[in-house]
């Protein structure tokens, strides 16, 4: 008589950095306030929410102290690691919350780590790119000019799909955005070199840790297709995403994309689809007169997905991917990192 095999639960893995770049005595970088609170906030709902297990949640912060540091060369290490202990089936987060900027000369969007090793659109392509096959990767990026993050994501909710009509209200909030020429200004002082373009200094700074775009290295990007890679983007790639202040967060600095999405997730306890979620969202944001509008980049079929793959009343885990053994105590805080 046969015997069925067993199906193993899938693996819940998250990456989640936070940058408030403290104490910084570079005009060119201005201190943020809620990027931390954005990240251990996110922590608490993947495990309580989503059913993560503490051990698989790996934060990375800036906050004086922490150790490894959120530079650009462990975070790219570590989203390396998250991968190659995916497999079919498993369920990938990263969330970064900090300063974004964009290229003047190229376009490309970038995340900006501690140490302004940018991390750009190719990047996460090319991270995506990586992915196991049947494995999701979902990036949420509260971050300036995050908008087409994922170079050749298909936009599922974006300025080409979505009209916009708001007026931004003032509440004294901070943008999560480094212009061009501050970042230029800033990298020049540190790189001693004269040059215009920013990769220039990029890849004086950082060697072979610096982005292999900023390293002349060939890469020849997927067009559109239906990869599992998933961006929820605080705002459009021409677009700045707010910092809160308390009185604004309920209490906490906070990032105005990642306070609305959680209030969202709050208000809608069972499963809500990818396209839903960044929907309310932007509704929310509306309602508060905020001048940044979330989009969602994926595949037509990840788009209409479950957020994270939540498990729907009346299915089984193994129909969705979505389950995992017991929650532990104790969040990590990074792999050793250099």
């Amino acid at each position: 008589m046969a015997v069925a095999a067993r199906v193993s639960s899938p693996k819940k893995l998250a990456l989640l950095v936070g940058c408030n770049y403290f104490n910084n005595d570079h005009e060119y970088i201005p201190e943020l306030h809620g990027c931390i609170n954005d990240v251990r906030g996110m922590a608490e709902t993947l495990v309580s929410r989503f059913g993560f297990d503490r051990r698989d949640v790996t934060i990375l912060t800036d906050e004086p102290g922490s150790h490894p540091m959120p530079t650009g060369a462990n975070i790219k290490r570590a989203l390396t690691d998250m991968i190659k202990k995916a497999k079919s089936g498993d369920v990938l987060v990263f969330h970064f919350s900090g300063h974004g900027t964009r290229d003047d000369d190229t376009k490309d969007e970038a995340i900006v780590p501690c140490d302004v090793n940018c991390i750009n659109d190719i990047d996460f392509r090319q991270i995506v790119d990586q992915l196991p096959s049947g494995t999701t990767l979902t990036i949420i990026s509260d971050s300036c000019h995050s908008g087409g993050l994922i170079n050749h994501e298909k936009e599922q909710i974006g300025p080409s799909t979505v009209k916009r009509t708001i007026d931004a209200k003032d509440l004294k909030s901070k943008p999560r955005f480094i212009p061009h020429e501050s970042l230029l200004q800033h990298l020049s002082g540190l790189s001693g070199i004269e040059s215009q373009q920013i990769g220039h200094h990029i890849a004086h700074l950082f060697g072979d840790d610096a982005s292999d775009k900023f390293l002349n290295k060939t890469y020849h990007p997927k067009k559109p297709i239906a990869d599992n890679g998933i961006l929820l983007s605080g705002c459009e790639a021409g677009q700045t995403s707010a910092d809160l202040p308390p009185e604004a967060g309920d209490g906490k600095a906070c990032g105005a994309f990642t306070h609305s999405l959680q209030k969202v997730l709050a208000q809608h306890p069972r499963a809500i689809s990818y396209k839903e979620l960044v929907t309310k969202v932007r509704q929310l944001l509306r309602s508060q007169e905020q001048e940044q509008h979330p989009c969602l980049y994926c595949s037509d079929s990840n788009a209409v997905s479950p957020f994270l793959l939540q498990k729907r009343p009346g299915t089984k885990d193994v129909d969705i991917e979505a389950t995992v053994g017991t929650a532990e105590k104790g969040v990590t805080t990074g792999p050793e990192l250099n």
